[in-house]
């Protein structure tokens, strides 16, 4: 797939992994517009790169989703290119009972059902184009050996990761491509508990990311796996169990 002249809509743009894509694809020749729920962050980020276009929007609300694309699209009518890439981790310790469950619909709502809830919001229009258009879905290196402090978050980016799987075959023929990004640990903001910003510490920068991903959407490669995230793709392949006692032992150190 072409990687300028294409107009891109990134969710959660305004920050982290977001923000650093927003960059890459600016500079290479692409039209950029990003939401996100926080209007300063916004302002900030159309500061830091003023050709960006910016639309406040909570993604785990499915008014404000219907929102988003109306305007995306009927104001932007060549946007070719969804990228969702929001996202809400939080730490839950299911032996606290259902209250500690309370806050835990809007991460479901913001890493899984805004994407599969946008990507049918968006298909019509790009199907209708005579172009090529892509879904971009960020996921996890957490999606093949989940941590058990971030179960929610775990769960959402797995199912994301089997959305991408079955979306991709059924857009098969069509001018519409599927890409899955799974990035590892990144130093993001993304991390707002103690335990999982300690993992955070040794992430890798966005900016890696976004440069992976551009060279993902060059060369067709539909499911990019960036740095360490491919050691638990590969893990998941051997032992599952056994890594899986292994990350989570590594994490509270």
């Amino acid at each position: 797939m072409q990687t300028t002249n294409n107009t891109v809509l990134i969710t959660g743009g305004s920050s982290g992994i977001g923000l650093a894509l927003a960059a890459a694809l600016l500079e290479a020749g692409n039209g950029v517009l990003i939401c996100g729920r926080d209007e300063g962050r916004l302002a900030e980020a159309k500061r830091q790169l003023p050709r960006v276009h910016t639309r406040v929007c909570d993604v785990s609300n499915k008014a404000g989703r219907e929102a988003l694309a109306d305007w995306a699209t009927g104001s932007y009518p060549a946007i070719n290119m969804l990228v969702n890439n929001a996202g809400i981790q939080r730490e839950l310790d299911f032996l606290a009972g259902a209250a500690d469950f309370n806050d835990s619909e809007s991460e479901i709502e913001t890493n899984l059902t805004a994407g599969i809830h946008l990507s049918a919001l968006f298909l019509p229009h790009f199907l209708r184009q005579e172009r090529e258009c892509a879904i971009v879905n960020v996921t996890s290196g957490l999606a093949f050996i989940p941590l058990k402090i971030v179960p929610v978050y775990c769960a959402t980016k797995a199912a994301l990761h089997s959305f991408s799987m079955s979306l991709r075959s059924q857009l098969a023929g069509t001018n519409t491509r599927v890409f899955e990004i799974a990035p590892p640990i990144v130093k993001t903001g993304l991390h707002r508990e103690a335990k999982a910003r300690r993992q955070a510490e040794r992430g890798i920068a966005p900016e890696v990311v976004a440069r992976e991903t551009l060279k993902a959407l060059a060369k067709d490669r539909y499911q990019c796996i960036v740095g360490q995230a491919k050691s638990l793709k590969g893990a998941a392949r051997i032992a599952p169990l056994f890594f899986h006692r292994l990350l989570n032992k590594l994490a509270t150190r």
